[in-house]
């Protein structure tokens, strides 16, 4: 049942005109409490290795979210859902800013064949951020049980592709058993990479951790290390890796699939609930030039778009989601705009796996 204010201000609202500057997401109309979706924007890129720039991602992504038409063809009237984003942490930007000038310090002294266990002051640098990480994990998994409390549907806005942890330990109390369906060009499993507890490159190992996850199903892997491909191969079906090479050969240079069938095929290995990890470089790098980590290959928007639709359209829950490793450019909204949209399609196909009403 709608709420009469929910009511008022869709009636109110008109989808085809200029996209409101002034508001929240897309220009939606909805506050907290009317929306269906809440998006928890994580500023956070203290453990990158490569470039940065991801801490920037939910801000820009907002900023260029109204310019998106609001009409979707699988989902005629998705913008009455409503959308909301939490607001951003300040005290979350300082942070990550601090951090991030450690961690810098920090990573160059590796690279640089330093040993941590002889020095002083690297090894509190790690001490000190691996706690900040755990306590930045803490604060989105507080805020992703608060709103699941409050009947909401939850998507974390990265940041770093370590940002959703807490969200999926929060995932993992509030639903029990579920599957991972990772759009990813990195298989994300290494061991406190760098030493960082709460690597970017470790989500997934940390993921597994949890009992409650039953099947890690990731699409698109194109950089991986021997000892990820052991890992995959040694978890009895547990890890299910769909990697680049061998969706590229089958699909497009020999045609032995079409990606319709060969997205049943991945589909299949999910259980009822699933929760998508989307890391944008695990699209073709020209969607998303800036992302931190880019890799050549990867996939398309419509077959990453269509593999998303065919999780709904199996009947599957989508129970929440993130986006990470958006880093915008700064002198264009590029990244940003592929960003959105991506966003925009996890918000509303979350919903409509759900009959969530609007």
């Amino acid at each position: 049942m709608l709420s009469h204010s929910k009511k008022a201000k869709i009636d109110a609202f008109d989808p085809n005109g200029i996209g409101n500057t002034t508001g929240n997401l897309y220009g939606l109309p909805f506050d907290y409490d009317e929306s269906a979706v809440i998006i928890i924007p994580v500023p956070w890129e203290v453990t990158v290795s490569y470039s940065d720039g991801t801490a920037q991602a939910p801000q820009a992504i907002l900023d260029a979210s109204p310019q998106l038409d609001l009409f979707d063809f699988d989902v005629p009237n998705a913008w009455q859902y409503g959308i909301y984003m939490l607001p951003i942490s300040q005290k979350c930007v300082k942070t990550n800013g601090d951090l991030r000038e450690q961690a810098r310090k920090y990573i160059d002294f590796l690279e640089k064949g330093g040993n941590v266990s002889q020095q002083v002051v690297m090894k509190q640098h790690l001490n000190h951020i691996n706690q900040e990480c755990h306590a930045l994990k803490e604060f989105v998994k507080r805020q992703s049980l608060t709103a699941m409390s409050d009947g909401k549907l939850v998507g974390v806005l990265g940041g770093d592709h370590s940002s959703p942890l807490g969200l999926i330990e929060a995932i993992a109390e509030h639903h029990g058993e579920f599957g991972i369906l990772q759009i990813d060009a990195h298989a994300d499993l290494r061991d406190a990479y760098e030493g960082f507890t709460y690597s970017h490159a470790s989500i997934m190992f940390n993921a597994l951790k949890l009992s409650q996850v039953t099947r890690l199903v990731s699409v698109g892997i194109r950089d991986i290390c021997e000892a990820e491909v052991m890992l995959a191969k040694v978890s009895n079906g547990r890890i299910v890796p769909f990697y680049d090479d061998e969706i590229q050969r089958k699909v497009h240079i020999e045609r032995q699939l079409s990606w319709a069938v060969y997205c049943q095929e991945i589909v299949a290995q999910l259980p009822a609930k699933v929760y998508i990890s989307f890391d944008i470089d695990g699209l073709d790098p020209k969607m998303c030039p800036h992302t931190g980590t880019p890799v050549a290959g990867g996939l398309s928007m419509a077959e990453a778009m269509y593999l998303l639709k065919t999780v709904v359209d199996s009947g599957r829950q989508i129970v929440g989601f993130d986006l990470c490793e958006v880093s915008p450019a700064e002198d264009n909204e590029w990244d940003a705009n592929v960003g959105a949209r991506v966003l925009y399609k996890l918000a509303i196909y979350m919903a409509a796996s759900q009959q969530q009403t609007a």
